[in-house]
Parts: C-alpha cells; structure tokens; sequence
C-alpha cells in the first residue's frame, strides 16, 4: 500500500488544504524478511475507491492515526480518499466557506485528475464517523448517481433539530447553517431518504437524465451507549418505511474509536467489492 498526504489548493475554498490517500499496491509479499518487491510492481489500474469522512474534532489524519485501515484494506485493492473539511458539516456555510461543493464538485475531479482510480458508479463509495456519517448520507443521497454504497458509522444524523436548547454546538451551527432549523432540506438526511423518488428523480441536484437511478445501499451503525443511538434509530425507522436498501447494526459501544474500529472491519466486509458481489 501507498499513503499519500497529499497538499494542494482548492479553487473553491480559495485556501490550501489536503488530503490523506491510500492506494493499492500490487505485490506478492510485504514481509521484510524476504527479497524486495521488483520494480516492476504496479498498482491494479482503475481501483475501486472509498470516500473516507472524519468526524467533528478530527481532520483527514484521523482515519490514518485512530486505526488501522491501511491494514484493513491492503488485500482488498481498494483506494481510500480521506478529505480535509474542519467543522463543516460538510456543508456550504452561511458565514464561511463552501465546503459541501468542495466535496461533491471539486474534490472528485481532484482526485481524478491527481490518481489513477475508477470514477464508476459502481466503484465508489462513501462512509463516515459522526459528523461524517452524516456527511456520508448526505452525499449519497444528494448525489446518488455517483455511488453503489454509503456507510454511516455512530453518524450526527438528527441534524435536522439541531440546534437544541442549551446546545453547546449552537454558535457553530448557526455560522453553518444560519439561525433555523435545516429541516425538509437538502442538508436533512431524514427528509433525503423519505422523498427519494427512485422513479422520478426529484432531488434538486440529480442532473438532467438520470430519473429513475436508484438508491445506493446503506449501512448504518451506532452504539447502544452512544448518545446518538436514538437519532439513529430514528433515522433507521424513517429509511425502512420508505423502503430503502438499508443494512444497520446496534449494538454495545461508545462514541469512541475502539468502537469505530471494529465497525470499520465490518463497513469493508459489506462494501460491494469486485471479486466477491
């Protein structure tokens, strides 16, 4: 495997910014103990590849430092893009920056431009922690022509209420998203995947002609001593009567990484991956 760190400068931010990239080497053995990989040693071509999104404290190292997923995806030939978005919600902000069109716009054709990965449908998926499970939905439901597959691990998925009374994330939220509530939006993942109209196509930003594309899967997890269990929960209810694709899992854990960390594992065993779909 290859980690890359990759510094640049967004157009769209109008600011320096980076990105932490996995990408699939092809070698027969990475044991020290025996003779180097030949030169000849070349990436699979056009991989698969993870849109990986970091939670509200953290930035794009997290993923890389907080657990092991440069192991976990060395056999899987996946490539892994982890975006820099601070504490945006992955949203254009009202009074700041515009981080979701960084994100659904710029970033992809970024990544394309930079790496030699696929830009299929059915190659590229997204997953989050957190603010990034959100982040996660929010873009596969918004984009849903871009990807097979989107996971949210312990994700902030009850944003449409926020933010509550006495909520210490207020003045933060309201430089985001202004001083209402994001409810029957396009930044509530709640109202995305209820008026997700397979048939017609009614999300705003589903370009011209792809009526009719279908929902990508979800996956959904949380822990059940997590504070954000019921939103979850909420969320889950909401998605199956709708009748989305949707796999979730509850169980015990904390909104912590020893938690994210095993269900990262199960994120990658889900994920429709050439070779075992």
């Amino acid at each position: 495997m290859a980690h890359i760190r990759c510094d640049f400068f967004s157009e769209v931010l109008g600011l320096s910014t980076s990105m932490s990239v996995i990408l699939p080497q092809r070698a027969p053995s990475q044991d020290a103990s025996e003779a180097p990989v030949s030169t000849s040693t070349v990436a699979p071509p056009n991989p698969q590849v993870l849109y990986l999104l970091h939670g509200f404290t953290d930035d794009d190292t997290a993923w890389i430092r907080r657990t092991s997923i440069q192991r976990y995806v060395s056999s899987l030939g996946l490539a892994v893009v982890m975006p820099q978005v601070h504490r945006s919600f992955y949203a254009d902000e009202i009074y700041g920056n515009k981080y979701w069109t960084f994100l659904s716009e710029e970033l992809p054709e970024l990544v394309d431009g930079f790496f030699k990965v696929s830009s299929s449908r059915e190659d590229t998926f997204v997953a989050g922690v957190s603010m990034g499970g959100y982040g996660a939905f929010k873009w596969a439901l918004r984009q849903p022509e871009r990807f097979a597959a989107a996971a949210s691990i312990s994700g902030s998925l009850g944003m449409a209420t926020r933010p509550r009374p006495g909520d210490p994330k207020k003045d933060l939220l309201d430089r985001i998203f202004g001083d209402t509530l994001i409810e029957g939006t396009n930044d509530d993942v709640g109202w995305l995947v209820q008026n997700f109209d397979q048939a017609a196509g009614q999300i705003a930003e589903r370009p011209a002609g792809l009526s009719g594309i279908v929902m990508p899967q979800l996956y959904m997890c949380c822990g059940t001593e997590d504070n954000l269990i019921q939103e979850n929960e909420k969320f889950l209810a909401l998605a199956r009567r709708k009748g989305a694709p949707v796999t979730a899992g509850f169980g015990p854990g904390g909104h912590d990484w020893d938690y994210w960390d095993a269900r990262i594992q199960d994120v990658l065993a889900w994920l429709p991956l050439r070779g075992r779909i």
